[in-house]
């Protein structure tokens, strides 16, 4: 499931996937299949995004438990 909302914001900051991934210190394309879904980041590397672009790291996690009933 792509990540439309880490997409949204990282176009917002105007700022590239390859800066994003410079920052974090990841690969380019391990960046991109973190946007994509394809995989999820590690905590370190969740905070590390999060700082770059000035949100919440704790909605990596979030998005994982979206629409499932947890009573």
């Amino acid at each position: 499931m792509r990540r439309d909302w880490l997409i949204a914001i990282r176009e917002e900051k105007k700022v590239s996937q390859k800066y994003v991934s410079e920052q974090v210190g990841i690969a380019q394309p391990s960046y991109f299949n973190i946007e994509a879904g394809k995989r999820s980041p590690s905590v370190p590397v969740a905070k590390k995004i999060a700082a770059v672009l000035g949100f919440d790291w704790t909605q990596f996690y979030e998005e994982a438990g979206a629409g499932e009933d947890s009573a």
